[in-house]
């Protein structure tokens, strides 16, 4: 006779794929976010290229010290990011992580379309834009040793 092979449920496949997502987002890289920030894609950008690839600490004083506005806010999501990792990591120490910035992405927002008054009674569009931070942080000797294998 046959051993006749128990069929999964559909539901049961997908819940337990979603279970194994859940566990592995539980080690490894940490999300924050920024959303509708009231600055030009354009101005963020040039101060998210100064921290990408960057050790935390190292990013923190050039944020820090930087004089650019959109600075402010940037330091305020990476402590936040930072934070999410202490929750997500409580038996390891900052110090001894060696977290540095993986990733940084800016995107457009929604854009607030204002009228301003223009010579000969007409109107010129001002675009009030705005824009999305997305800020990833991770171990870097957990990476390192991914490239290694």
């Amino acid at each position: 006779m046959e051993t006749a092979e128990k069929k999964v449920k559909r539901s049961v496949q997908k819940r337990a794929k979603i279970q194994a997502v859940k566990e592995a987002a539980k080690t490894g890289a940490v999300t924050a976010h920024l959303v509708d920030v009231p600055t030009s894609p354009r101005k963020m950008r040039l101060v998210a290229d100064m921290i990408r690839g960057q050790r935390v600490n190292h990013a923190l004083n050039i944020l820090k010290y930087d004089a650019k506005h959109p600075s402010i806010r940037l330091e305020k999501l990476l402590l936040s990011a930072i934070s999410n990792w202490e929750a997500k990591n409580s038996d390891v120490k900052l110090e001894e992580a060696d977290l540095f910035v993986k990733d940084i992405y800016v995107g457009g927002g929604s854009i607030l379309k204002r009228l301003r008054p223009a010579p000969q009674g007409r109107a010129h569009r001002v675009r009030k834009r705005s824009n999305h931070v997305t800020l990833v942080i991770d171990r870097m000797q957990a990476t390192e040793t991914k490239t290694a294998e």
